[in-house]
């Protein structure tokens, strides 16, 4: 079992991003919750991914597409490219339902309420 968390943080994914999946802790930044919702598609917890989308974008989002997208593609890799307080640069690397690799390039934009951090959109390259 690969000992990183699938966000690529160097440590297990249960002491990484699966507390912020459970609702354990909140995500203290913006890329703490990007991170966080990549290991989201990673073990298709789709509820989580809706939660942490802000509440003005969620009807953009259906539930059954987001766990389509998840279930259908396999996560290999994330790298973070640049990150600031309300912004998170990045590129998803995955396989596509015909083990095709694929490389998803956004550039995220997040934000705080209430002490929680959401995803409220992204700029696609």
């Amino acid at each position: 079992m690969n000992p990183n968390c699938y966000c690529g943080n160097p440590i297990p994914f249960s002491d990484c991003c699966e507390p912020y999946i459970k609702g354990i802790k909140a995500a203290p930044t913006a890329e703490t919750l990007m991170r966080s919702r990549y290991s989201a598609y990673a073990v298709h917890a789709i509820e989580y991914l809706l939660k942490t989308t802000h509440i003005s974008q969620r009807k953009y989002h259906s539930k059954k597409d987001i766990e389509q997208w998840a279930v259908t593609n396999q996560w290999v890799k994330l790298e973070v490219l640049q990150s600031t307080e309300k912004t998170v640069v990045f590129k998803a690397y995955f396989l596509d339902a015909a083990l095709q690799p694929q490389v998803h390039h956004e550039k995220s934009t997040f934000k705080q309420q209430n002490g929680h951090w959401f995803y409220v959109d992204g700029k696609f390259y």
